[in-house]
């Protein structure tokens, strides 16, 4: 059974299953083009309730999410909750600094940015802060100090990087630790559609370096559920890692046996436990309280040893779909 995480920096572990906000809010991404037109914000907080419900409390979001507006989301949430008397002391929220090539005096504009996120979202100090990628022109050093800054002001507790190869990571872990801070984690996109994180040595890089890995676009966007095929394939922009549904059919139907062997689990909820099999956090999108329990189904069992290796015989190696959607997500 998988086990809570311990994150560096964070003074509690966080359990091994979150929540990822990208849809909440970025009606620009996921509703005009067709996608999540039915997410409203009664939605959102019957995902949001059900998640804690379940015990599902680490939430990641970003500034660039809705120009602002998921953090707000979350933000408005939790100040409901707070104004009903619900305790929510335990809830750990992950948002990023978008490190745009113009913003070139990185100290000042990822100060201001936390600030801005910390506001946005009403609490005191965030709990996880990531660069969301590498394409800074500053070099691993001057975040580093944007980060130590930062942490120094109270504005993070933690601190992390998005979207980082083994080399990035390395470079600016090293940086971190000059200046007294551990880097937690590396958000990447890791699933049984994506496997080449794993094979292509950065899952070993991480767990080197005491890195917890957040595997972002767990279900392939939806692939992976057993809602799409060959015959019903994705709607619109829900193009990923470039496979042709038919062999993600493969993928969903061996989902689908070993589900049946474990008490009927889904296919989603199995591809997820895989992953946290794997030392990541996964952080599927939830846009109800259906998507949001059937989530939280990936909890309290896990895969056998057997289990593991056939998913791992099934996965596919995967291209990254980061060229087409950094800006918007990591």
């Amino acid at each position: 059974m998988s086990q809570p995480l311990e994150i560096a920096g964070l003074a509690d572990p966080v359990p091994p299953l979150g929540v990822g906000t990208w849809a909440w809010g970025d009606k620009g991404t996921w509703g005009m083009g067709g996608y999540d037109t039915d997410l409203t914000t009664a939605s959102i907080r019957e995902a949001w309730e059900a998640s804690l419900a379940a015990g599902v409390t680490f939430f990641d979001t970003a500034e660039v999410y809705g120009d602002g507006e998921s953090e707000r989301i979350i933000g408005s949430m939790l100040a409901d909750d707070r104004s009903a008397g619900t305790d929510r002391s335990g809830v750990v929220i992950a948002t990023k600094f978008m490190p745009y090539p113009w913003r070139f005096n990185v100290r000042s504009a990822l100060l201001a940015s936390a600030r801005a996120s910390i506001d946005r979202l009403g609490i005191d100090r965030i709990d996880l802060y990531q660069i969301h990628g590498p394409t800074s022109l500053r070099s691993h050093a001057a975040l580093a100090d944007a980060l130590a800054a930062a942490h120094e002001a109270g504005l993070v507790q933690a601190v992390g990087v998005s979207n980082y190869s083994i080399k990035e990571m390395a470079a600016i872990a090293a940086q971190l630790e000059r200046r007294g801070l551990r880097l937690a984690t590396n958000q990447i996109e890791y699933s049984l559609l994506r496997r080449r994180p794993e094979t292509g040595g950065l899952l070993a890089a991480c767990r080197d370096l005491g890195v917890v890995p957040l595997a972002y676009s767990p279900i392939g966007q939806g692939r992976l559920t057993g809602k799409y095929s060959a015959a019903n394939p994705p709607p619109g922009r829900r193009g990923f890692s470039a496979h042709p549904m038919a062999l993600v059919d493969r993928v969903v139907d061996e989902l689908r046996r070993i589900g049946a062997t474990h008490g009927d689990r889904t296919p989603s909820q199995v591809a997820l436990n895989w992953l946290m099999a794997k030392g990541t956090l996964p952080i599927p999108g939830a846009k109800n309280r259906k998507q949001a329990e059937e989530n939280a189904g990936a909890l309290g069992w896990s895969l056998s040893d057997d289990d593991v290796a056939a998913l791992d015989e099934a996965a596919l190696e995967g291209t990254s779909s980061l060229q087409n959607r950094f800006w918007q997500h990591g």
